[in-house]
């Protein structure tokens, strides 16, 4: 009897030494060894691309693809042969109908012209005139009240003038035709413009060579 009690506490001490000395150890984690695994995957394994459905019909031909050039940038073509490409600057010459000066009537231009007067508050005006018929070597002189301030100009078909300070009261302006050109009388249109650039006043005149064409300007 004794000896089977001895026997069941030597059980009990080999249990009891076992586990405290798993309580003892440091790393009580479990450890897994890599395998290299050498399987090759199955074939035909990738999933297959999905096409998606066109609601156009596909036009074989490229050259019928009006898409085809977006994006590219293109030198702009010019048209010679068209006119309106092209805009002429050059003022210096009458209409292209006037190929002369009206006809010559020497009982109409006779005599001088009277073109008008104006009433003005303005300081200065411009005044130019130009020949706007057939531009045949028309010259004039200029007088303001009786002084002259051009003496001989050449009359082109583009305007050109000078600045005339108003004095108080009148302002006579002449304009005398030197000659009459190679065709017809001395023809010439006048514009005339305030300090403001405002245009008051246009006229024209037809004179034979000696006679005057005469504007008045009131300077109130």
């Amino acid at each position: 009897m004794k000896e089977n009690k001895f026997y069941i506490l030597f059980l009990i001490f080999l249990c009891s030494s076992s586990l405290f000395a798993q309580l003892d150890n440091p790393n009580p984690f479990v450890k897994f060894r890599n395998i290299e695994d050498n399987t090759e995957p199955p074939l035909d394994s990738e999933l297959p691309a999905i096409n998606f459905p066109s609601f156009t019909k596909p036009d074989e031909n490229p050259e019928n693809d009006k898409y085809a050039d977006l994006g590219i940038e293109r030198p702009q073509e010019i048209n010679i042969a068209k006119e309106d490409e092209f805009v002429s600057t050059v003022t210096n010459k009458a209409p292209k109908f006037f190929t002369k000066d009206k006809e010559l009537d020497e009982t109409l231009f006779a005599s001088d012209q009277y073109l008008g007067d104006i009433k003005t508050n303005a300081t200065t005006v411009n005044v130019v005139y130009r020949d706007h018929e057939y531009v045949d070597g028309d010259r004039i002189r200029v007088f303001v009240n009786e002084d002259v301030v051009r003496s001989n100009i050449y009359l082109t078909g583009s305007f050109k003038g000078f600045d005339l300070p108003l004095v108080e009261g009148f302002n006579k302006i002449d304009f005398q035709a030197i000659n009459q050109g190679s065709s017809g009388p001395n023809t010439a249109e006048l514009h005339i413009y305030d300090d403001k650039g405002n245009l008051i006043s246009a006229k024209a005149w037809n004179l034979l060579t000696g006679y005057k064409a005469t504007f008045i300007i009131v300077k109130e």
